[in-house]
């Protein structure tokens, strides 16, 4: 039987995001614990077992706005990963004191923040021109989120740096199994609606703060193109305010094929094979549907395993079917009648859940 017909036409242009990176494409391998490190990552898991309640802050020019306060919800839980953990452990050096505190203030920012509130019709008008994309997957398996201030549509206000977050966390979705980080590919290119394409430093201060304390060791590289005098200026502006490590991870105008391999690299502007076309009828309920199918595999995964704190992010994604504490995933087909799911789920039900808590955490 001949499979001519079912290849896409090469004349076609791709307007739905990539789900997988290329074979050839292999995560950076983790690096092992030292014992001291896995001392200080048990002591902090066991703190971040013992949350309870999420205290959120309100200052005076926001005491109108509803405290956001109360006991930690089931998907704040999920959210504290064995790799969530380690990666405040190192972003303050290991620092189990710091590392918590971190943890506590992140959690009560995606609460002030509003960041899982945000739903894909209150970002859309941000959307509408393509000037952010989600598509492709670099040599190391990240996904590539495209920024295109050229493309930009809107007058500056909250809901701009809204869609910017937003679309981080769409990128999390995103990741495969061993892969913790994004690689932002930046294009300075200026447009005829938008010739000034830099941001106002006030802005890019603000996004600076949020990736360095509420994102920590999630860039991979900052991958730049086309930066006009203005925007080197602007750079030379904000550097300062960037975390050394983040400094070294910007790239500009070099060869991107050495990053992100050609058949996944945008052919607009970045000289790589793949022919895309922004559409925002198909390309953004096409996004939402992947990434919204994505988190809900990863809560009924993290939910059979017992609702655990801690759990393995590449258990999660589905890179092994073996949880942090031994249970074993069958998939959601398993009926539960005498399964391995049933016997390990017991187990766990005595001796994993603390607190005198039972079953999935409300």
């Amino acid at each position: 039987m001949s499979t001519t017909e079912e290849k896409p036409t090469t004349s076609e242009p791709r307007k739905t995001p990539i789900e997988a990176p290329t074979p050839e494409s292999k995560p950076e391998p983790r690096p092992e614990l030292t014992p001291d490190q896995q001392t200080k990552y048990t002591t902090l898991l066991e703190k971040a077992k013992s949350f309870t309640d999420i205290k959120c802050t309100t200052t005076n020019k926001d005491k109108d706005k509803q405290d956001k306060s109360g006991p930690i919800t089931e998907h704040e839980r999920a959210w504290l990963t064995r790799e969530c953990i380690l990666r405040y452990l190192r972003a303050t050096n290991w620092t189990v004191k710091e590392s918590e505190q971190r943890l506590l203030d992140t959690l009560a920012w995606r609460r002030e923040y509003g960041i899982d509130d945000f739903t894909p019709e209150y970002i859309s008008p941000e959307q509408e021109t393509g000037k952010q994309i989600i598509v492709g997957f670099d040599k190391q398996g990240r996904p590539c989120q495209y920024l295109n201030p050229g493309r930009q549509n809107t007058d500056s206000s909250p809901r701009q740096i809204h869609h910017l977050f937003y679309m981080v966390e769409r990128v999390t979705d995103m990741m495969p199994a061993g892969v913790e980080k994004l690689n932002l590919m930046i294009n300075f290119k200026p447009s005829k609606q938008r010739q000034n394409t830099s941001v106002p430093v006030s802005t890019a201060r603000e996004v600076l703060h949020i990736l360095q304390s509420h994102y920590p060791e999630r860039l991979g590289k900052a991958l730049i193109i086309n930066v006009p005098w203005i925007v080197w200026g602007f750079f030379k502006i904000i550097k300062p305010f960037m975390h050394p490590v983040t400094r070294e991870k910007l790239k500009f105008n070099e060869d991107m094929t050495q990053f992100v391999p050609s058949s996944q690299l945008w052919s607009s502007d970045w000289n790589g094979d793949m022919d895309f076309d922004y559409d925002h009828s198909i390309y953004w309920p096409a996004l939402n549907d992947m990434c919204r199918r994505r988190r809900d595999e990863k809560m009924a995964r993290w939910k059979a395993a017992g609702s655990q704190i801690g759990e393995s992010e590449d258990y999660l994604a589905g890179g092994t079917d073996v949880s942090v504490t031994g249970f074993k995933y069958l998939g959601p087909e398993a009926d539960g009648h005498g399964s391995e799911v049933d016997v390990v789920q017991e187990k766990l039900a005595g001796t994993t859940l603390e607190n005198g808590e039972q079953g999935v955490a409300a």
